[in-house]
């Protein structure tokens, strides 16, 4: 995949950095997934055509998922699952690796960054998503040690367009770089 002038990119952080954790059905993880989808549409309706997902719990699935759903409305838009490793899934729950699994049948690209998993091939995977996309959307706590934070950064220092969603309040801040 090259770099596309009409990219996004998704990073956020996995469940256990929310207050609700893993439960989905809680009102503000219902509320945050609202506002992604808002923005995933937003840029949509902008012209962004490919959606890059590093696949993570949290964030990543949630915003891969909203990508296949509007599929049915933009059926120009295209879903590239970015993996750091063969094998990410594997100690997850059965139900998210169901839906890692169906989520990866129906994008349009899968790349592994790596086949094994090496102690960088995160890092990788998050540098991959910034380095193939002009537009990075943030589900971001403002945490600094954090893989999302890192990936803002890389994203800033790369004079990206980023969107940041604060999970907590749902405000939206967007950061025009020029280039």
């Amino acid at each position: 995949m090259t770099t596309n002038q009409n990219s996004c990119a998704f990073t956020g952080h996995r469940p256990k950095s929310f207050p609700w954790k893993y439960d989905e059905t809680a009102r503000d993880c219902i509320l945050l997934k609202e506002v992604l989808a808002a923005q995933i549409t937003k840029l949509a309706d902008q012209g962004v055509t490919d959606f890059l997902s590093g696949m993570a719990l949290g964030v990543d699935l949630w915003s891969a998922q909203i990508v296949l759903d509007l599929q049915k409305k933009y059926p120009a838009i295209r879903l590239h699952c970015i993996l750091p490793c063969e094998g990410q899934e594997l100690k997850w729950s059965a139900s998210m690796q169901v839906r890692y699994n169906t989520i990866l049948k129906q994008a349009s690209e899968v790349i592994y960054v790596s086949r094994e998993y090496t102690s960088g091939c995160m890092l990788k995977r998050d540098r991959y998503l910034v380095d193939h996309s002009s537009i990075l959307l943030a589900v971001y706590n403002g945490t600094r040690r954090s893989g999302t934070g890192a990936t803002v950064r890389y994203a800033q220092k790369l004079r990206h367009e980023i969107h940041i969603i604060d999970p907590i309040s749902r405000t939206i801040a967007h950061f025009q770089n020029e280039k």
